[in-house]
């Protein structure tokens, strides 16, 4: 069978710590921090190479220097990676990709400003043979087989995979302070991929910061996610991340302390959406911005931004409002979410 698009892809499962290898070995991939992209080739020479998302949509046209590379690669190709772009300073940059995949207009400009890679992470057919029923160490074994080969040079990229877990846990601590390098994923050696399925694990590097207490969803007594906001060099209190769902001893201590904002809060008639691309708009609650959290989150940032939702740790009612480290410059007014492995 011939894999065609949309094909969803293999998925992880966040866990905390690097798992102990099952009995047939485990390998350990980079998580780099960009689009998760499933790639197609077809006629290569005359650029029959298409570019679907983790959801779907179809982004060749947004990415004509892929595109225009695609002669590198062989026909009845299909590669599973993560989709990056370097921004001026020639660091990976998930701003820049976002201002790539925005638009079509102008695409060529963009590509010579901020050029994409992509980082090959599986290969899942093979001149026409799917793979998928075959081990993760075999596909790997084809993938590194394909990149001498045919001698593939950016922007098509190889993830780097160890199966030495020292190797990993050092991965995870060190090359997680590059940015646009936000953890390592796990997968069995014996493993097949199996689509919409998450059978890898990934680990992001976390660390704990404090935050102000702006918001709630839920209610002053029951609050359930908090608004976690940092002011700005101009005073301007921002939006900097959320939080998942509170448990309910963690939400007890924090309603006791909650009070109700009056009208002068600073996001009074500020819309809030639930994630990044989506229109699904909060409702919430705002609250006297006078406590401060201490919050666990990975490295993934835009601008100052939690991109993904941060776990509440603890209240910190040694730390006033004013000693909470402010934010260098100015953030977008919303917070945005995943759209990764």
């Amino acid at each position: 069978m011939t894999l065609n698009p949309p094909l969803e892809p293999m998925l992880a499962q966040a866990r905390d710590a690097i798992p102990r290898p099952g009995p047939g070995g485990a390998a350990a991939e980079l998580k780099f921090d960009g689009y998760r992209a499933l790639l197609f080739t077809t006629d290569t020479r005359g650029g029959g190479l298409l570019v679907q998302s983790r959801h779907g949509t179809m982004l060749q046209s947004r990415f004509p220097d892929l595109v225009s590379a695609a002669g590198q690669l062989p026909s009845g190709l299909v590669l599973d990676g993560e989709l990056v772009v370097l921004d001026e300073n020639g660091q990976l940059s998930f701003p820049a990709l976002q201002r790539r995949a925005a638009t079509v207009r102008g695409a060529q400009a963009l590509a010579a400003a901020l050029p994409a890679h992509f980082i090959a992470f599986d290969v899942l057919q093979v001149e026409g043979r799917e793979l998928l029923d075959e081990p993760y160490a075999a596909r790997r074994a084809l993938l590194e087989g394909l990149f001498v080969e045919h001698g593939l040079t950016p922007p098509w990229t190889l993830c780097p995979s160890t199966t030495d877990m020292a190797t990993a846990e050092e991965w995870l601590n060190e090359w997680t302070r590059t940015p646009g390098i936000e953890g390592i994923v796990i997968k069995s050696l014996t493993g097949q991929y199996r689509p919409g399925v998450r059978g890898w694990t990934k680990v992001r590097r976390r660390e704990s910061f404090e935050a102000i207490i702006g918001g709630v969803t839920g209610s002053l007594r029951r609050p359930n996610v908090l608004l976690l906001g940092r002011y700005d060099n101009t005073g301007r209190l921002r939006l900097v991340g959320k939080t998942v769902p509170l448990k309910a001893a963690a939400a007890q201590d924090v309603a006791a302390l909650l009070t109700p904002a009056g009208p002068e809060h600073p996001w009074t008639g500020v819309r809030f959406t639930a994630r990044w691309g989506s229109r699904v708009l909060l409702d919430p609650v705002l609250v006297a911005p006078d406590q401060v959290a201490e919050v666990s989150t990975d490295t993934a940032q835009d601008h100052g931004v939690w991109r993904h939702p941060v776990r509440f740790v603890r209240l910190r009612r040694d730390v006033p409002p004013e000693r909470v480290p402010r934010l260098g410059h100015a953030i977008p007014p919303s917070f945005k979410g995943d759209d990764s492995i």
